[in-house]
């Protein structure tokens, strides 16, 4: 019973954590792209799409990163070359995925999909307490540690990793030093993508192995508040991913038992969190801004 809500909350938090590590590169970049919401219901639809056509859940995999990581270069294309209003431009990012992913799987709505099947590793997975949960995932899981790992490394050890860095607190004094401020954004903003794509392939050939119109369910808002909740920390957002998936599943087993409480309430319960989690943030206003990339959201212009 233990092991198999354990697999559940990581089955649940593994899209959470692939999202905002991708969202959280992205912004330490200085680039706000509220826009999550839409890349990963794009990423899902793309990736059910073609795992459909073409029989294979990792070419659907592939399909669902490339879904996204195009849909971000909209984004990137409005705001870093044209200069449009970041936040403006991402929330419209979001309606139009939301509505245009609509379109793309209405044939497709109803048509059981291709489950990606878990990897079991040798040996490991055959260990007690935490062999399957651990070692016998899917790809999306192994992945999403990976990305944590990589992603600690590239930008707290790599000189790549501190031009990024630069360019998010202080993107005229790194463009000064020669850094190019807009190719490094543009990377940045298609990093972020393909990794909302890869979260939304996960709900769609693992969480839920179907296609459902707006099946991201507000995950990518989710997404955006735990970047926050991390204070812009890879290791963070691991943790918080987790606590966001087991407030997830909680809810679910809370209507499964009949408690008495209904099941709108707790339905809600995992936005109420985070809710509850960046009104705790806000009041701790110091940690707050030592964290925040200082550029976040503020256009660059080189000839300006």
């Amino acid at each position: 019973m233990f092991e198999a809500i354990l697999l559940t909350v990581i089955t649940a938090s593994t899209p959470l954590v692939i999202a905002a590590l991708g969202e959280l590169v992205t912004e330490r970049a200085g680039v706000l792209n509220l826009g999550v919401e839409g890349m990963m219901i794009m990423g899902a639809v793309c990736a059910f799409a073609t795992a459909q056509l073409t029989g294979s859940p990792y070419l659907g995999i592939l399909g669902g990163i490339l879904g996204g990581g195009l849909f971000s270069l909209l984004f990137g294309f409005l705001t870093l070359t044209l200069v449009a209003n970041q936040v403006a431009t991402g929330l419209a990012l979001t309606i139009l995925g939301l509505g245009l992913s609509g379109q793309i799987g209405e044939s497709f709505v109803g048509q059981s999909g291709i489950k990606l099947q878990p990897i079991a590793i040798p040996f490991l997975s055959q260990l007690p307490l935490v062999g399957r949960v651990l070692f016998a995932q899917d790809l999306t899981f192994y992945l999403s540690i990976a990305l944590v790992i990589g992603i600690s490394w590239f930008l707290f050890k790599s000189r790549a990793g501190l031009k990024v860095r630069a360019i998010g607190d202080n993107h005229g004094s790194a463009h000064a030093l020669g850094i190019h401020v807009i190719r490094t954004r543009y990377l940045a903003v298609l990093f972020g993508g393909a990794c909302a794509g890869l979260a939304g392939a996960q709900l769609s050939l693992v969480y839920t192995p179907q296609w459902v119109e707006n099946m991201s369910a507000g995950r990518g808002w989710i997404a955006l508040a735990l970047v926050v909740f991390a204070s812009w920390r890879p290791w963070r957002v691991l943790a918080g991913g987790y606590l966001f998936g087991a407030v997830t599943i909680g809810q679910l087993h809370a209507q499964a038992f009949g408690l008495g409480v209904p099941s709108q309430l707790l339905s809600a319960l995992p936005y109420a969190a985070t809710i509850v989690v960046l009104i705790i943030i806000s009041h701790n206003r110091r940690t707050t801004l030592i964290n925040t990339p200082a550029s976040l959201g503020k256009p660059f212009v080189p000839e300006r």
